[in-house]
Parts: C-alpha cells; structure tokens; sequence
C-alpha cells in the first residue's frame, strides 16, 4: 500500500506465467547473417547442417545468454529480432485508468476481466438494497467487495455512495429496470425475500446470473475500480513499455504496475531491453 496526492492505493500483483525464451531470437538472428557456426551455444551450432529435433528445440528455449544478441541489442540495435521473444504476464488488481493507459501499446496482446460480464454482484446489490436498508446496506455491501484501487475506506465510501446514485437515478427512468438488472429465473426471490436486504443478495448471488448485464450497467464505475488481466508483448515492445512506463513522466500507477512487471522479468531478458546500473 501507498500514499500519493493524500490517498492510499493497492499495488497490482504480476506473475510471469509463460516466457519463450531467447534462443529462438539468437536462431532468428544467426539465419539472417549465416552465422551459426560462430555461437557459443551448442544447440545453436548444431542448426548450421541440421534441422533441430524436439531435443535440440528444448536446449534453444533453455539458453540463458548469447552473446550475439547483446551486440544487435546495445551496439548495433537491431530489435527486429527481440520480436522472437515473447513473456505473457497475469496482472491482477490494477485499475481502469491503467487499463487506459496500457491500451497505448499496440503490440501486445491483451485479455481483460470484463465488465459486461463481472457486475452482477454490485447490481444484486442494488437490487437487495431497495427492499429494505437501502444505500447503507449497498454502502456496506460493495465496500467489502474491496474493489477498489483505492484503499482509503472513507473515500470509498464516496465512491460506492455515487454508484448508488447513478444506480437510483436509472432505476426511476426505465420501467424495467429489474428485468435488466437480475436473471429471469431469479426475480421471484424480489417478492420471496422482500424486506430482507441480506437474504435477498444471497439468493440473488447464489441463482443464475444476468448474462452480459454490464451492458445497461458500465457507465456507474470509475477508473479507480481494479481489473485483472492477462498481456503477452514480445521482448521489442516489452523494452519500448518498460522505458515510457517506468518513468517519473508516467502515471503513477502504470508505473508500479511496469516496475513490478520489471521486477517478475528473468535477466536474460532484461539485459537486452534496459541498461541497468
């Protein structure tokens, strides 16, 4: 947890879940000057007069340093074949405006939690609220969600009270607004456990649950609600996201977000994207 401009934020949480390896990149790189003969790496060698079975892919995607690839990397730059890297990062508990942020990068491939799919909590909520208790109950109940970046409880507060607000404020303009906010099979719990806000929320979690109900939904959430997401980049644009996003010019939080993903990163790939003291 960390402070900044008087509030408290979560810092996201990295895995590197796959990573391909540099040899691929040395194999790229020796095909284009011919040059396998000439690597200190047996594996790579033995592409000069053969094609490489299983076994010799294996010991390509193991190799840790080459040699050749440093001198394309920082003495003559040559980052095409940095392409042939590719690492694929889970990031859990960033925020929407990262998700902004990141968007920016165009080589990369990126997976989301989405909202369509992923509000009905915070809509049963709602629901169970307006039968009883009303927005102390959605208060209380959102906030124990912990789906914020934000971890000043206070603010959150704020927050979840002006979700509530948008979610009042539509409810009166639309007719139907539990049909689109709860599954069919779950509106008989509203007359079922009319009056019991808690019971009501429990039944509406536990039945089915409203398909793509984001839709009517996403404008009530901000940037500060965290997202989960999966990002595969190739090493060339791992090193052009790592030096815009670890920078003192970048948003603060796509910066932590950069040097976590900095911190989860193997060396051997590392020592050919940034200059390290």
């Amino acid at each position: 947890m960390e402070e900044m401009y008087g509030i408290k934020y979560s810092k996201p949480e990295v895995v590197l879940m796959q990573e391909t390896g540099i040899g691929v990149a040395e194999a790229a790189a020796r095909t284009c000057y011919d040059s396998f003969e000439n690597s200190e790496n047996e594996a790579i060698k033995y592409i000069e007069n053969h094609m490489p079975d299983d076994s010799t892919c294996r010991e390509i995607n193991d190799i840790e340093d080459s040699s050749l690839l440093d001198d394309l990397a920082w003495t003559y730059f040559h980052h095409s074949i940095l392409e042939h890297a590719n690492l694929s990062f889970l990031i859990r508990g960033t925020s929407r405006g990262v998700l902004q942020e990141h968007a920016r990068h165009r080589i990369q491939a990126i997976s989301v939690r989405s909202t369509r799919y992923t509000m009905s909590s915070i809509i049963n909520a709602f629901t169970a609220s307006q039968t009883s208790n009303g927005k102390d109950f959605f208060i209380d109940k959102v906030l124990s969600f912990d789906m914020f970046v934000t971890k000043d409880e206070e603010y959150n507060k704020i927050e979840i009270g002006s979700i509530y607000d948008k979610l009042k404020y539509q409810s009166a303009k639309v007719e139907n607004f539990d049909d689109i906010a709860v599954a069919k099979s779950s509106l008989p719990f509203l007359q079922e456990f009319k009056g019991n806000s808690e019971a009501l929320f429990s039944a509406l979690e536990a039945g089915k649950k409203k398909r793509n109900v984001g839709d009517a939904f996403k404008h009530i959430i901000g940037d500060n609600v965290k997202v989960d997401m999966v990002v595969t980049f190739n090493l060339r644009s791992l090193k052009n996201y790592l030096t815009l996003r670890d920078s003192g010019a970048a948003f603060f939080q796509i910066r932590w977000l950069a040097q976590e993903m900095m911190r989860k990163t193997p060396s051997k790939y590392l020592d050919l994207i940034i200059k390290r003291k």
